[in-house]
């Protein structure tokens, strides 16, 4: 096998434009699906080639189930199904996804043009069961008015943040991702007047400065997206959320797209987000925004996709 340790284009600075394509993957041999994971780097390479500096890159996540068709290898030891999680008023759902695709660019065209040869290797194979094609929004602004991903690491911090380390050396340089789609009511979001907003969020809407801990409410988006471990260190993952919507339809919404070097610090967010911390604590954001996906998926090594270890029930490299 290649190096296994070169991480995938996960931590790269925001992005003006992307698509996520979530597929279930139909039974059949495996080796169609691997050659295209394979392939998947090639395809991003002679999109961008005709439009340097654009930044296009693309990260495949595999699920749970299909790690398991994919690869002679036990699971990476964070990869599950997502766990739906319900609160006394709200449900983090989990949804069916086999594999993820986040394509990313300032052009939507170089996204797209991804998105569609990657569905066209996969027809026949997968059925894509969400789509979301998501654009920067003024100032990294999500469709509430707020800047979303203040606190997201950046640089070489970010890749600590998402990059698995120490534990199976076939697994190092991987990743977890977490997608989620939610769906905001904006009419009566922006019924609530600004400072109603600010409480809810935790944040200051013009600024984005984070309101003091000691006026903070318990409920707000920021103060129960803050954890951290037994030694009282923050505890982050790197956001990569975008903007979508339909104007015709009437749909707006917010796309989480979650990365962590453990899918748990992430699990823990949604517990604090829908059960409460305490219980019954809700984050406030959920009254006005409803999730309606959710999957999880591990990001593999680059170097364990270009060139995988055996399929299962078989031996030797192949």
């Amino acid at each position: 096998m290649a190096d296994g340790n070169r991480s995938q284009a996960v931590a790269v600075p925001p992005a003006r434009a992307a698509v996520v394509l979530v597929l279930t993957v139909r039974p059949g041999p495996p080796d169609p699906v691997r050659e295209l994971l394979s392939d998947a780097a090639g395809i991003v390479r002679a999109v961008g080639f005709r439009a340097p500096g654009e930044a296009l890159s693309c990260v495949a996540g595999i699920g749970a189930d299909l790690w398991d068709r994919l690869y002679a290898l036990g699971r990476p030891p964070g990869l599950h199904r997502f766990r739906k999680v319900s609160g006394d008023r709200h449900t983090a759902v989990s949804t069916p996804g086999d594999l993820a695709f986040h394509v990313r660019a300032h052009r939507m065209d170089l996204c797209f043009e991804v998105a569609r040869r990657l569905t066209e290797r996969l027809s026949g194979l997968a059925d894509v069961v969400d789509e979301v094609h998501g654009f920067r929004y003024f100032d990294e602004r999500d469709l509430l008015g707020f800047v979303d991903g203040t606190e997201s690491p950046t640089g070489a911090e970010a890749v600590d943040t998402v990059r698995v380390t120490g534990g199976d050396p076939v697994f190092d340089g991987g990743s977890y991702l977490v997608v989620q789609k939610y769906v905001h009511d904006l009419g009566a979001w922006e019924a609530l007047p600004v400072e109603e907003q600010e409480r809810v969020i935790g944040r200051r809407k013009l600024s984005d400065i984070e309101i003091p801990d000691s006026e903070k409410a318990p409920d707000s988006h920021v103060a129960l997206n803050t954890i951290t471990d037994d030694d009282g260190n923050e505890l982050r993952i790197v956001r990569e959320n975008m903007p979508f919507g339909s104007v015709g339809e009437g749909v707006f919404g917010t796309y989480f797209i979650g990365y962590a070097s453990d899918p748990a610090v992430i699990e823990r967010m949604l517990h604090n987000m829908f059960v409460g911390d305490p219980p019954g604590n809700h984050d406030r954001i959920l009254d006005f925004s409803t999730a309606v996906t959710g999957s999880l998926f591990f990001v593999p090594p680059a170097g364990l996709l270009q060139d995988p270890p055996p399929a299962p029930g078989r031996g030797g490299e192949p």
